[in-house]
């Protein structure tokens, strides 16, 4: 029997002998469950294959993530050294040490 049929079942239940709390809990479930397994299969994940994607996935995301962080770790060094070279190009300007090497 499937999630359908059932949840049909569930349905005439309710509607012909009135719906108790246990009636309407298995319609809640059984709708979810639905509703989960159209949302899965909507994105392609509805196969046996399902679970090596997310775990690619993740990982993708992960090196993503890494990536980045080495990459703005990156600029923020260089910006770092180019201040300090231009503070110290200064400080030669200012001192005349272009002066003594003439």
């Amino acid at each position: 029997m499937t999630n359908e049929d059932m949840l049909a079942k569930l349905m005439a239940q309710a509607s012909t002998q009135g719906s108790d709390l246990i009636t309407l809990r298995a319609i809640v479930e059984e709708s979810s469950e639905i509703g989960a397994k159209r949302v899965l299969s909507g994105l392609g994940l509805d196969d046996a294959n399902a679970s090596d994607d997310l775990d690619e996935l993740r990982e993708l995301l992960s090196a993503w993530r890494a990536a980045k962080a080495s990459a703005s770790k990156a600029v923020i060094e260089w910006a770092v050294r180019g201040l300090m070279a231009a503070l110290l190009i200064g400080i030669a300007v200012r001192l005349g040490v272009a002066d003594l090497l003439r």
